[in-house]
């Protein structure tokens, strides 16, 4: 199956290990992967050596079986774009500028501010797509956090990535937006071909939009799978601490009940 695999991944900062020896794989194209774990786990260490931002100190990645190099310029060549949790302050763009910037930016790295007829109307079907048309003329220190979250992934989609790598993007979306953009995620990713990358703190969302989950605990992979097989009962226990439930919903997925903390946790 093509899409990205990791292959003894280990990143140290200084003395403490962060990462040890991640393999798993393929991460499938076509699919939404997603990064689960408590806080301090290595979800965004791992995303950012995924986009080729933080070095390892150990280990590679190959995409659809060809070697990957860990480096920004890899990444940018093979078409990895990066979503970090928070974009740049005192960006004095709109928002349809800032979409053209990040488009040419994949294929230029002089950030031109004009794009083609075609790129144009590629930046507004994606602000379209994802709801926010309306903000195409507003400018991007003018928008509340929620705004600015969607303006970012917007950017991203229009990068037209082979893998997105995102990093907490419903973090500051209300629920509807966090519902219509992960929709739109899984719409693109399949679409496209996509490996897809999210890290997230919602396990329900997870578990509802996501095809395959990787579950890190104490910088190792503790399962990696289909949701339902990675997060169960046990794996909450054991890695968050919380006594929950499983429950099967009327949709085809399933829904996670926090019932309490585990004892000693």
């Amino acid at each position: 199956m093509s899409g990205l695999s990791i292959h003894g991944l280990s990143v140290r900062y200084g003395r403490r290990e962060v990462l040890r020896e991640l393999s798993a794989g393929p991460l499938p194209r076509g699919m939404i992967t997603a990064l689960l774990g408590p806080n301090g786990s290595g979800k965004s260490t791992l995303l950012r050596v995924l986009a080729g931002l933080t070095a390892a100190s150990a280990g590679g990645l190959t995409l659809d079986g060809e070697p990957l190099a860990l480096s920004a310029r890899s990444a940018r060549s093979h078409s990895v774009v990066y979503l970090p949790q928070t974009l740049p302050a005192g960006v004095r763009l709109q928002v349809l500028e800032s979409v053209l910037v990040a488009r040419r930016a994949a294929r230029d790295p002089a950030l031109q501010r004009q794009g083609s007829a075609a790129d144009l109307a590629t930046a507004h079907a994606v602000l379209e797509r994802l709801g926010i048309g309306a903000l195409a003329t507003r400018s991007l220190d003018e928008l509340s956090g929620g705004q600015r979250q969607l303006v970012g992934i917007a950017q991203a989609l229009a990068r037209d990535p082979h893998v997105l790598l995102l990093d907490e993007p419903l973090s500051a979306l209300d629920l509807n937006h966090q519902f219509h953009v992960m929709q739109v995620l899984r719409e693109v990713t399949r679409e496209r071909g996509i490996v897809t990358v999210v890290v997230l703190h919602d396990i329900n969302a997870a578990m509802r939009a996501c095809d395959r989950a990787m579950l890190l605990h104490r910088g190792g992979i503790e399962r990696f799978g289909a949701p339902e097989v990675v997060v169960t009962a046990k794996s909450l226990a054991d890695v968050f601490g919380v006594v929950a439930r499983i429950e099967p919903c009327s949709l085809g997925h399933h829904q996670v009940m926090i019932d309490g903390l585990a004892v000693g946790a």
